[in-house]
């Protein structure tokens, strides 16, 4: 599992990881330089007792504890002064030895063949190590949190510049054409650097959006005048009295088509101009009324097909939206169902926030759905009409005007297209 942290994040988690290896690495060479000194010290201390004991001429000026923490024993000693058991296999030098609970530190000479052994209790000696090793601890730890709260704090600095781009960036898209420049704001630093980039790409999406609605328009007028033509034609066809039944049915097929593209291309030069600032000029429309008017234009060709037309007028609210552009959402989906039903029903049923249309076609398996949003793709190249635009029309529309659509599948088999509208429409 893959765990992501902000920038912020990372920098503090630096801060605390260096702190923590720095400080430990202190700590660690603290203690151990005063635990091998004091253990010199300790060593050099017990040698020179040891040697002054040594140097005197009579036992009888020993006492059985030279000093309040130090022990005396010598091999043959008298009562006290025997060498225990227990310390007879101490070689000469410096050892650590644990007596009944106790630890000793003991320095062991051998004159003559006679071990002498000094011992000194550590009591005082690891007192102060436990000190030091509680000094260390509360020190290691404040340096970890230090290093977190400068770690914080730098990162709230060094973040600030980045946070403030990042939210001038989200909200770019909104004032697309009339958003100042980013970078005279900036410091000449890697974050200013940055917004001179976005700046120019930026200006680069400006352009290209510009010659898209510029190309979309100039194309959708010059496509009006032939879709007239033809239509013109195909009337004049349809009026013939010599034409042959299956010749009437290629121009009725060829008039429907005309009027698809004719409806296509109006929708395409609705999205050229659709600029949120003229939707007011534009026509506007409730669901009930768009949905009234296209159940005139499809009941005919849906009916005819040999299924039913279900319409549930629901409770939709009374907010008018662009009609052009619901008109080719509604129609667009209506089509699909009609494209793609052989047999059974098509449902149409207008909600509080929006409208449903249901099939009982042959469905859409999941691993397709997100793909029958895009350009030309069709649920199956050998059943429908068209090129398979409609669903990507809306996909566009409902994008350009803030409204959503989903796709789920019907049991035991069929489509359902959600369109949630925006509330924002006037």
């Amino acid at each position: 599992m893959e765990f992501r942290q902000s920038l912020a994040q990372r920098i503090i988690i630096a801060f605390a990881l260096m702190s923590a290896l720095v400080a430990g690495a202190f700590a660690m060479g603290i203690v151990a330089t005063v635990h091998l000194v004091e253990e010199k010290l300790i060593s050099a201390g017990l040698g020179g007792d040891l040697q002054r004991l040594l140097l005197m001429d009579s036992v009888s000026d020993w006492s059985h504890r030279p000093e309040p923490d130090q022990l005396f024993y010598f091999s043959g000693g008298p009562g006290d002064f025997e060498l225990p058991k227990d310390l007879r296999h101490l070689a000469p030098g410096f050892h650590e030895v644990f007596r009944e609970q106790l630890s000793y530190h003991a320095m062991v000479e051998v004159v003559e063949g006679r071990h002498y052994v000094l011992m000194q209790d550590q009591s005082d000696f690891e007192e102060r190590e436990r000190v030091l090793f509680a000094v260390v601890l509360v020190g290691f730890v404040l340096s970890l949190a230090l290093a977190v709260f400068l770690g914080w704090v730098l990162a709230r600095k060094v973040m600030a510049p980045v946070v403030r781009l990042a939210r001038q960036v989200r909200h770019r898209d909104q004032l697309l054409g009339l958003a100042p420049p980013l970078a005279p704001d900036y410091a000449a630093d890697e974050v200013g650097e940055l917004a001179v980039a976005f700046d120019a790409t930026l200006g680069r999406l400006r352009q290209a959006l510009s010659r898209e609605r510029l190309f979309t328009s100039d194309v959708s007028h010059e496509l009006r005048t032939p879709l007239m033509v033809l239509a013109s034609s195909c009337e004049l066809l349809l009026e013939n009295p010599g034409i042959d039944q299956r010749g009437r049915a290629q121009v009725e097929r060829i008039a429907r088509a005309c009027e698809e593209m004719r409806e296509l291309v109006q929708t395409f030069l609705m999205l050229a101009r659709a600029q949120r600032d003229d939707a007011s000029v534009s026509p506007q429309q409730t669901v009930s009324q768009v949905a009234d008017g296209l159940l005139q234009i499809w009941r005919e060709p849906i009916e005819a097909k040999g299924l039913s037309l279900i319409f549930d007028a629901g409770e939709p609210a009374a907010t008018c939206y662009n009609a052009t552009l619901l008109q080719a959402v509604m129609g667009n989906l209506l089509r699909n169902a009609l494209h793609y039903t052989e047999q059974g029903f098509i449902r149409l049923t207008l909600t509080t926030t929006g409208f449903v249309v249901e099939d009982s076609g042959v469905g859409i398996p999941e691993e397709k759905r997100e793909a029958m949003f895009q350009p030309f793709v069709r649920g199956n190249e050998k059943r429908g009409e068209g090129l398979g635009l409609g669903l990507s029309l809306v996909q566009r529309i409902c994008e350009n005007q803030g409204w959503t659509v989903s796709l789920t599948n019907m049991e035991p088999n069929g489509c359902r297209f959600q369109v949630e509208l925006s509330r924002s429409a006037s």
